[in-house]
């Protein structure tokens, strides 16, 4: 009885020895074993910038699952429109006196955000050295700005002087500024915030949220990092940009023309070149 146990044990043994035993793999070449093998690791997904926390709820990539919405293809940005909010196209004249685009403003009430994107690095944010820059520009200029930590993470809000405008009794008047920005992958986009979104947060909320539904679309090309990616705009509005050009020219020169018969003798200047109504 003793013995059948014993050799009832001993098969076990033998049974949960082999299911351990590291096992043979044949191949055309019989059997091999891989008693020293060690499974080569998967690779790693590359892990986000730190900074992409700040986006978990927008502005998107383009190779994200963005929230549907009704969007415009600006190239690099596919930006959200809405009902009652306009759109205007920032224009500036580059070295040889052509128009380049850099950025877009959406104009929604009493509030404008202009957008821009720009090419960053892959291994770090750009935001950071972006607030600097910013920072000395505004003092540069008068202004005061403060951190701040918004929504988007660390952000700069500001007073800029309005140049030509004091109170009576000679005070400088100022304009609250809103800089917001956040990195993404090999982009980043920043954004400037005018009127009662940089100031009532009621209102705060409802530009931010615009913002957030941004797409920017990096696209493959190489660029150098702070370079402003190309923005273009659909055949219609190129349209409506040459038209408010040429409706801004011809006023221009009526007010030359007139000039001699202003109560004053003078006429207003040419236009600055900000930004061509959509």
């Amino acid at each position: 009885m003793f013995g059948r146990r014993r050799k009832k044990r001993d098969q076990e043994t033998e049974r949960a020895a082999e299911e351990t035993r590291p096992k043979e793999r044949r191949g055309a070449a019989g059997a091999v074993s891989f008693d020293n093998e060690v499974e080569p690791q998967r690779p790693l997904a590359q892990p986000d910038k730190d900074e992409d926390r700040y986006r978990a709820g927008g502005p998107w990539d383009s190779t994200e699952d963005a929230p549907e919405a009704k969007r415009m293809d600006l190239g690099s940005m596919l930006l959200p429109t809405e009902q009652g909010a306009e759109i205007q196209v920032n224009v500036a004249q580059d070295g040889k006196g052509k128009q380049k685009i850099i950025g877009v403003t959406l104009v929604r009430g009493k509030t404008a955000l202009q957008v821009q994107p720009f090419a960053a690095p892959k291994s770090s944010g750009l935001w950071d050295e972006m607030r600097e820059e910013l920072r000395e520009q505004v003092t540069q200029q008068g202004g005061k700005v403060e951190d701040h930590e918004g929504t988007f993470g660390p952000e700069l809000r500001a007073v800029i002087p309005i140049k030509g405008k004091k109170t009576e009794d000679g005070r400088q008047l100022g304009q609250r500024v809103r800089f917001i920005g956040v990195d993404g992958p090999r982009w980043v986009l920043r954004g400037v915030i005018r009127g009662e979104g940089a100031s009532k947060p009621e209102v705060m909320s409802e530009i931010e949220q615009v913002f957030s539904d941004i797409v920017v679309v990096r696209g493959d090309q190489p660029a150098p990092p702070s370079e402003l990616l190309p923005i273009t705009v659909p055949k219609e509005i190129q349209e409506k940009m040459a038209a408010a050009a040429k409706q801004r020219a011809a006023q221009q020169a009526a007010q030359r023309g007139n000039a001699g018969h202003s109560p004053n003798g003078s006429a207003e200047g040419p236009g600055t070149g900000g930004p061509v109504q959509a």
